[in-house]
């Protein structure tokens, strides 16, 4: 089985752990775009070339999945990569655990990057998920930029601003961002109000990973022998992970992989 997995940067390691330990068998392709990152301030249009680019790269290696690790390119250049690689390659996006978080019944907060707190992408999913639960978009501003450079002083920085912008009564926090799924630990403890019940969080990884094994008609098997292979291209060029990747549970996992000849 080979999986690839695409985001301009190391967002994508949330999901690829996940396959790592459903499936620790599985080949990774792992196509990032250090050339063209971030792809968030980029117009849709300029988001999607780049996007399409680095998962073709990936598509060249014959995946039997591709995994778009990142909001952003989900919202914009889903549809884009899925007419130019489907039906021969399944293409899975990640949306928001809105959902799964609203069934809790909240309050909710939903932390996510500025350009996407407020947009009509993210108002569609609570309305369309979320009636009737108290949701507060966060802005988490320089978060992403911080978790993608490891960077432990602007980490703590932008988390404690993002925490102090989040109602006090706030019982759930989806992770809108790929991102933030690797300092998940560092929000719940910012986040969580003394004597309040345990915070719930909501990441996305878990939950896309499980499709793209539905998609290719596969199960989990965390008991398989670990033999998967990594290959990372880096725009489209093979490389390795980059150093800020191994400061992160998610990216120390995989120096345990032999890289792809």
């Amino acid at each position: 089985m080979k999986i690839a997995l695409m985001d301009s940067g190391i967002g994508l390691l949330a999901a690829t752990a996940a396959v790592r330990r459903l499936r620790p068998d599985a080949d990774l392709v792992l196509s990032l775009d250090p050339d063209g990152m971030p792809w968030g301030p980029r117009t849709p249009q300029d988001l999607t070339a780049r996007a399409l680019a680095v998962a073709e790269a990936a598509a060249a290696h014959r995946p039997e999945a591709l995994i778009v690790g990142c909001n952003t390119a989900t919202v914009h250049a889903l549809p884009t990569l899925r007419a130019t690689l489907e039906p021969g390659i399944p293409v899975i996006g990640t949306v928001p655990a809105i959902k799964p978080a609203a069934a809790g019944g909240g309050p909710v907060a939903i932390w996510a990057t500025p350009a996407t707190t407020g947009s009509p992408y993210q108002r569609g999913l609570i309305e369309d998920f979320a009636g009737g639960v108290t949701v507060a978009e966060v802005p988490c501003w320089g978060l992403a930029e911080a978790v993608e450079h490891a960077d432990e002083t602007a980490i703590d920085a932008a988390v404690a601003a993002a925490a102090a912008l989040t109602p006090a009564d706030v019982t759930t926090v989806v992770l809108g961002c790929t991102h933030y799924e690797l300092v998940a630990d560092r929000i719940r403890a910012a986040v969580q109000r003394p004597g309040r019940p345990p915070l719930v969080l909501h990441g996305s990884a878990g939950a896309v990973v499980a499709q793209a094994l539905r998609r290719i008609g596969a199960r989990p098997e965390p008991e398989s022998a670990a033999l998967g292979a990594v290959t990372v291209l880096l725009s489209g060029r093979p490389g390795a992970l980059p150093p800020p990747a191994l400061a992160y549970a998610e990216g120390r996992l995989l120096q345990a992989v032999s890289p792809a000849p």
